[in-house]
């Protein structure tokens, strides 16, 4: 047998690849996103402490190293009765692969002003569970800020 038609036959007895549901994997990362956030509004630092990945990196306050280090930089953000910020995902992407995802949207201050612009990846832990492994920020340019007044598209709600 020609080596052409091996390889044609053993291709067609491999079992077919299932490929990720991108969209169902986008709407779990944006869920897991807006729980995130909630546990901000909610001043739940616990709960903010479990979308954390063990060996994630947050770009801001200051660069933190591991899951430690960033709570110890952000505990300050959850004293006092309200948040001095919050945010909501206005686009969740996916790889290919479903391994990773990635989310980004506006933060805004108490005043609902819009501040900066936040960037997290997400990665799946071994429970199933979503958690951010790469978080950064930037600020947002004067006219991105009065493009910005408008409200989030698809705001995060509680269930």
């Amino acid at each position: 047998m020609k080596p052409s038609l091996i390889l044609a036959a053993c291709l067609l007895a491999a079992p077919a690849i299932a490929q990720p549901d991108l969209e169902a994997l986008r709407e779990q990362v944006r869920s897991a996103e807006c729980a995130f956030a909630r546990s901000m509004a909610d001043r739940d630092f616990e709960a903010f402490g479990r979308y954390v990945a063990d060996d994630t990196v947050f770009f801001a306050p200051g660069m933190r190293r591991g899951k430690a280090q960033v709570l110890e930089g952000w505990k300050r953000f959850f004293e006092g009765a309200q948040a001095p910020f919050s945010w909501a995902p206005q686009q969740v992407e996916m790889l290919a692969d479903g391994s990773l995802g990635y989310s980004t949207g506006l933060v805004r201050g108490p005043d609902g002003k819009a501040t900066s612009r936040f960037n997290s990846v997400w990665r799946r832990n071994a429970r199933g569970q979503w958690q951010v492994v790469f978080d950064s920020g930037s600020p947002l340019s004067e006219a991105e800020k009065a493009k910005a007044s408008e409200p989030d598209a698809r705001p995060c709600t509680k269930p």
